[in-house]
C-alpha cells in the first residue's frame, strides 16, 4: 500500500515541476502581483480539494485504515494570523511552500536543502513550545 503514496508522491512532483510552481521566480511574481500564474494555480487546487472533499462528505468514503474522515472545521484564533504571517514570510524568502521543496531539491535546486532544514527544525520547535503557545 505504501507503494502506492510514493507513486502519487513522484506524479505530484513532476506536476509541480513542470507546472513550474516550484520556480522561485514564479513565486517572486507572485509576491510582487506580476502575474498570475500562481493565483490560478492556487485556485485552480483550491477548487480541486472542495470538490474532492463534497465528493468525500456525500459517499462518506474512508480512508485506507477505514478511519471516517472528521470534516469539524476549528475555531478560529490568532494563532493562524501569526502562523500565516510566518508561513507566508518564509515562502517568499525561500521560494518554498512544504509541498514543492522535495520537488525543488529533486529538481537539482540544492538551495532547497536549507528550506527542508529549516522546516524541519521549525516543526521540531513548534512541538517544543507547543503546549505553551496561546491555543
Amino acid at each position: 500500500m505504501k507503494i502506492i503514496y510514493g507513486i502519487c508522491g513522484v506524479f505530484f512532483g513532476i506536476v509541480l515541476t513542470k507546472s513550474e510552481v516550484i520556480s522561485w521566480f514564479r513565486i517572486e511574481k507572485m509576491f510582487r502581483f506580476d502575474e498570475a500564474h500562481m493565483y490560478l494555480t492556487i485556485g485552480s487546487a483550491v477548487v480541486v480539494g472542495a470538490i474532492s472533499v463534497w465528493l468525500l462528505k456525500k459517499v462518506q468514503q474512508k480512508s485506507p485504515s477505514a478511519i471516517q474522515f472528521n470534516f469539524a472545521g476549528k475555531t478560529e484564533t490568532k494563532g493562524f494570523v501569526y502562523g500565516g504571517f510566518l508561513f507566508g514570510i518564509g515562502w517568499a524568502i525561500t521560494g518554498a511552500c512544504p509541498g514543492p521543496i522535495f520537488s525543488q531539491i529533486g529538481a537539482g535546486e540544492w538551495p532547497a536543502l536549507f528550506t527542508f532544514l529549516g522546516a524541519v527544525l521549525g516543526a521540531l520547535f513548534f512541538s517544543a513550545v507547543r503546549d505553551k503557545l496561546p491555543q
